[in-house]
């Protein structure tokens, strides 16, 4: 993992999920504070920060769910941009998977957000022919 990459800690959340907020990252139907501490109550998930200081810059969220490596809520400050903090957040998430043996790495981008897929193509992530599905479980 770079040097510029450590794991968030619980005190974090607030400033974390600001910055999910910011990058218009959260939907009204999936609540960032339940998300944030579900990725650090096991040892399966975790998320990721850069800093600039004492302020978070970065952030993405990794888990593994024994067959697949998945991230999540990749944020970069919009002030930050274009300064390679999204690939060096990437390849953290892609470290902490191999780590773990996940033998492949998945994320999903909501429709017309072109640049993300550019961003994620440049990586060298290819668009899976897949209808991704989903069922909410809570009341």
């Amino acid at each position: 993992m770079s040097d510029r990459v450590c794991a968030a800690g619980v005190g974090e959340a607030a400033a974390v999920i600001d910055l999910w907020q910011v990058c218009g990252l959260t939907r009204p139907w999936n609540d960032p504070r339940d998300d944030f501490a579900l990725a650090l109550a096991g040892s399966t998930s975790t998320i990721l920060i850069v800093r600039d200081g004492e302020a978070i810059i970065g952030s993405i969220m990794v888990g593994f769910d024994g067959h697949r490596g998945w991230v999540y809520y990749l944020a970069v400050a919009v002030g930050h941009r274009r300064n390679g903090i999204g690939r060096t957040l990437m390849a953290a998430a892609e470290a902490w998977l191999r780590a773990r043996g996940a033998p492949k790495m998945q994320l999903m981008v909501r429709d017309g957000n072109v640049a993300a897929l550019g961003f994620y193509a440049a990586l060298g992530f290819e668009r899976q022919e897949l209808v991704a599905l989903g069922k909410f479980l809570k009341d």
